[in-house]
């Protein structure tokens, strides 16, 4: 789950000068794909299509089987079909990145253990990561905000009910930014209509000392289901792009109308094949959100 951050532009090129991508690159594009919905049949299509066409993204999991009831569907690393793919993947060069512990909220145990397990799946700590709506999301929902900011968002939502996330607050049982500050490098933070992330949020990776437990945050362009991933990634901000020579880290959710009735969606499917034919710097989310050409981290 994402907030997305409306922003306020003047003229574009008094706001972005564009970077010196790697080997010619003239852009960097990058999709982290959050779990819910997604089965492994639909996850084989997608992840097909964007091996073929040479994209290198990042695909978030959740380590733990369920024991509680979930507050969405889609598959986790209980399953070893699912843990076998995304094995396949990394190997290939995507990156699997976490999504915290399970498709329901965990208590600090549990997920501590998912920290673990995901070490054991996939070889090493998670580099990435992006909150799900459990009670352990880390500075998640109004916590992110400070000032003004903080009071016009719990204005904004005060008609519908809104989450609590306790990972950052010391003494709950859902508490673990200490693992998080010790074993995670990037959290996705805002997610903004503008193909080019870069350009809305120059300064990423950051760090916030306000909220000391995630070391850096990235942003993301919206994108979070069908609808949205192909209006961003229209022929015409494609483009826009690539003329700006920015980069783009997709928000999004492949189980979220992308395959229906065991077919990828033609919209979808061209887009993808028209921007893989442009001169991108293709890479995961742990290379790209560091907002360097040279992909070093920080």
């Amino acid at each position: 789950m994402a907030l997305v951050a409306s922003h306020r532009a003047g003229s574009r090129e008094q706001q972005w000068t564009s970077l010196p991508w790697p080997d010619g690159k003239r852009f960097a594009f990058t999709i982290f794909d959050d779990p819910e919905r997604q089965t492994v049949a639909s996850g084989r299509l997608v992840y097909s299509l964007l091996t073929d066409l040479g994209f290198r993204t990042t695909r978030g999991v959740w380590p733990l089987s369920p024991v509680r009831p979930p507050n969405t569907g889609g598959e986790t690393c209980g399953n070893p079909l699912y843990v076998a793919h995304n094995v396949e993947l990394q190997r290939a060069g995507f990156e699997v990145g976490y999504h915290n512990a399970t498709l329901h909220s965990a208590t600090r145990a549990e997920t501590v253990e998912a920290i673990h397990r995901f070490h054991g799946y996939f070889g090493h700590y998670p580099i990435s990561m992006t909150n799900h709506r459990n009670e352990e999301a880390i500075y998640w929902g109004v916590a992110r905000l400070t000032g003004w900011r903080r009071f016009a968002y719990s204005l904004a939502t005060r008609r519908r009910p809104e989450r609590s996330h306790f990972g950052h607050v010391r003494g709950h049982h859902a508490f673990w930014g200490d693992v998080c500050r010790s074993t995670i490098r990037y959290c996705r933070n805002f997610v903004y209509p503008d193909i080019n992330t870069l350009r809305v949020c120059p300064w990423m990776p950051y760090h916030d000392p306000r909220r000391p437990y995630v070391r850096t945050w990235f942003a993301s362009s919206e994108g979070g289901d069908l609808r949205t991933f192909v209006e961003t990634i229209s022929e015409r901000n494609q483009d826009l792009l690539e003329a700006e020579g920015g980069a783009c880290i997709m928000y999004t959710h492949f189980g979220m109308g992308f395959v229906q009735h065991g077919q990828l969606d033609p919209r979808f499917r061209s887009l993808m094949r028209r921007l893989g034919k442009k001169k991108g710097w293709f890479v995961p989310v742990e290379r790209c959100s560091t907002g360097s050409p040279s992909g070093a981290s920080t």
